[in-house]
C-alpha cells in the first residue's frame, strides 16, 4: 500500500476498508486504556504505588494521539477547516494538557495540573464517531432542537408559575418555602418526578397543588421522547453512509449525494468511482 495523503486520508477517516475498520478499532482500544490510566490516577492509593508506571503510559498515550493527530491534518485537504471542527478541538484536547504540564511548575500550581488532566477526559468524546448509530441520533437531536426549545422554555415557565403559587401558599407557616427562588426549586424536582424530598409542603392546599404538578410530571417527561423518537425514524429513513468528504472531513452524508453537505466537494472525485452499492443513488 502506497503512503500517500489519499491513502492515509482512507484509512483514517473512511470506514470501509479493511485497514480503515482495523484503525477505529485500535484507535478504540487505546481511547479507554488511555481512559482508564486517568481514572485510575485520580485513586491516591493507585498513583502512590504505580504513578510512575501510569505518568509512562500517559505520556505514550500522549505521543501516539500526537501523531495521529498530526496525520489527520497532513492528509486531509482543509487543514485549517477540520482543525476548527468539533473533532479537530477534540483531538486537540487529548493532547494538550499533557504538554501544558511540562510548563507549570510549582506546589502552587498543582491543582491546575490536575484540572488540565482531567480535560483528558474528552478523549472518550471520539469515541462517539465510531458508533455506527451516532449519526442517526447526532440528526434527530439537531431537527428536534427548535422543538426542545419550545418545550423546555414551556416548562420552565410552568415552574414558575407553580412555585409562585406554592409560595403563596405555603410561605407564611412552611420555612422551606421561604422565598419565589426556593419554591421554584422545589417544583423543578417535583415536576421532574425527582422528588429528593427536602422540601415538602404541609398545608392541604399545598399538598393539592404538588400533586397536580407530580401528575403532569409524567405527561411532561414524555414529550421530549416523543420528539426525539419522531425525528429519529425520520433519521432513519434517510440513514447516512459511512464516506467522509476528502476536503473538510465532514461525515453524515445521505446514500444519494454526490457533494459534501459542508462545503460543496465532490465525494467520489478523489477517490475514483463510488462503490457498486451505491452508483444506483447517484
Amino acid at each position: 500500500m502506497a503512503f500517500n495523503k489519499d491513502t492515509v486520508r482512507t484509512v483514517i477517516f473512511e470506514a470501509d476498508t479493511p485497514a480503515g475498520k482495523a484503525f477505529d478499532v485500535w484507535l478504540i482500544v487505546f481511547i479507554l486504556i488511555s481512559v482508564g490510566a486517568v481514572m485510575l490516577d485520580s485513586v491516591e492509593a493507585i498513583r502512590t504505588e504505580y504513578g510512575a508506571y501510569l505518568y509512562a503510559i500517559e505520556w505514550f498515550f500522549t505521543i501516539v494521539f500526537t501523531i495521529e493527530y498530526g496525520l489527520r491534518l497532513w492528509c486531509i485537504q482543509n487543514t485549517w477547516l477540520y482543525a476548527r471542527s468539533f473533532y479537530g478541538i477534540i483531538d486537540l484536547l487529548c493532547i494538550l494538557p499533557t504538554y501544558l504540564s511540562l510548563w507549570v511548575a510549582g506546589s502552587q500550581y498543582l491543582l491546575v495540573i490536575r484540572v488540565l488532566r482531567v480535560l483528558r477526559v474528552f478523549r472518550v468524546l471520539r469515541m462517539v464517531r465510531y458508533v455506527g448509530e451516532a449519526e442517526l441520533i447526532t440528526q434527530a437531536l439537531v431537527a428536534s432542537r427548535r422543538k426542545i426549545t419550545v418545550f423546555v422554555s414551556s416548562v420552565l415557565a410552568l415552574v414558575v408559575v407553580f412555585g409562585s403559587l406554592m409560595y403563596l401558599i405555603e410561605g407564611g407557616s412552611n420555612d422551606n418555602f421561604a422565598s419565589i427562588p426556593a419554591s421554584v426549586y422545589w417544583a423543578v424536582t417535583t415536576m421532574t418526578t425527582v422528588g429528593y424530598g427536602d422540601i415538602t409542603p404541609a398545608t392541604p392546599l399545598g399538598r393539592s397543588l404538588a400533586t397536580i404538578i407530580m401528575i403532569m410530571g409524567y405527561g411532561i417527561i414524555a414529550v421530549p421522547t416523543g420528539i426525539v423518537t419522531l425525528e429519529l425514524n425520520e433519521a432513519n429513513r434517510r440513514r447516512a453512509n459511512t464516506r467522509t468528504c476528502p476536503d473538510c472531513s465532514a461525515e453524515g452524508h445521505s446514500r444519494e449525494a454526490t457533494y459534501c453537505w459542508r462545503c460543496g466537494h465532490h465525494l467520489f472525485r478523489d477517490a475514483g468511482k463510488p462503490p457498486e452499492s451505491e452508483l444506483g443513488h447517484l
